[in-house]
Order: structure tokens, then sequence, then C-alpha cells
């Protein structure tokens, strides 16, 4: 019985990534559709809707966000909702975990807020960073800031981080990608070869 429940298992393990990514990208989808379906259909002639016309809509939608995002005002208006979202007890966790998620997407010709992955050794650990900052204020730390780097360590599963202000010379550089280390970190530690 315990060879059958291993057997499954391992099944599972195989099947449930890719099922995952399929349902989520499916769900988005119609959800996408399903919203902006009724708008659409409602200032539209209807032969003019087609099915896909709200998920269409919803990357049009997007994109004009991403457009609107670099303009001062829209910028405010993030910020004064992200300070709100952040206040809310258990909605601050959630969002908190994917703002720091959607940090080390590419975001154009802006550079990353992750820009390079580091370890760095603490009681003869190595411990996964991003650094976020090479150039820390003076206003913090004085003459000491220009051998300071300010450098992310995520917490695995997403739970929180910490942000460190360390010597550069006590960081160890990586040849890892952003996504790599983020990827690797996310899942504590756990390889997908082997």
């Amino acid at each position: 019985m315990r060879r059958l429940w291993n057997t499954f298992l391992k099944g599972l393990a195989a099947v449930a990534p890719v099922t995952l990514t399929v349902w989520v990208v499916y769900w988005l989808a119609i959800t996408a559709e399903t919203i902006l379906s009724g708008p659409l259909r409602t200032w539209l002639p209807s032969d003019r809707y087609w099915p896909g016309l709200g998920l269409l809509a919803a990357f049009g939608l997007v994109l004009a966000v991403g457009v609107l995002v670099d303009a001062y005002v829209v910028r405010r208006l993030i910020r004064f909702g992200e300070s709100l979202l952040a206040r809310i007890p258990i909605v601050k966790s959630i969002f908190g975990a994917l703002k720091d998620f959607t940090r080390f997407l590419p975001a154009g010709d802006r550079s990353r807020d992750l820009k390079r992955v580091v370890l760095w050794r603490m009681n003869g650990a190595q411990i996964i960073g991003f650094v976020t900052e090479e150039n820390v204020s003076p206003r913090l730390f004085g003459d000491a800031a220009g051998e300071l780097a300010a450098v992310y360590f995520p917490m695995s599963y997403q739970i929180g981080g910490y942000t460190l202000y360390l010597p550069r010379h006590e960081l160890r550089e990586t040849d890892l990608s952003v996504e790599e280390a983020m990827r690797l970190v996310l899942i504590g530690g756990v390889s997908g070869s082997g």
C-alpha cells in the first residue's frame, strides 16, 4: 500500500505544476472575458462582439495602465492605494507577498528593483540575497554609506523578508539570474533536479 501511495505522490508531483499553471492561465482568461464582456456587449452592436474580445480588451487595459504608470498623478494614486492596502491586517500580508513576487518581473527600460544575486555568509551558512541598492544614502549611515549595499533576503514560501545594509566586501557574486534565485528561495531550496 505504501509503494502505491508513493507512486501516486510521484505522479501528482509531475502533473500538479503543469495542471495548476494551465488552470491559473485559463482562470485569468475566463475571468477577464467574463468581467469585460458585459460592458463590451453594451457598447458594441451585437454583431460586432465575438468571444475573446473581453480577453483582448483586458490585455489592452493592462497595456494602457503600463503606459499611465509613468505619469506622476497615476504613480501618486497607485502609492495611495498601496498605502491603504498596507493598513488592512490580512490584506496587507497577501498584497505584500504578491508585490514582492512581482518585483522581479522585467519592467521595460527601468532598472529592476532586484539588481543582482549575491550570497552572504552568516554563522557558517550561505544566504541568498538580492542587491536592491548599490548606493546607500549617506543620510542613513554617514561616511560608511559608500561601503554598503542594500540586500533583500526573502523568506521561503514568500512569508516575508529582510533588507540588510551590508559591506560590499562581504557579498559574494553568483551566476544565478534573479528569476532562478527567486524561484529557489520561494520553494525553500527544494531542487527540481535529481
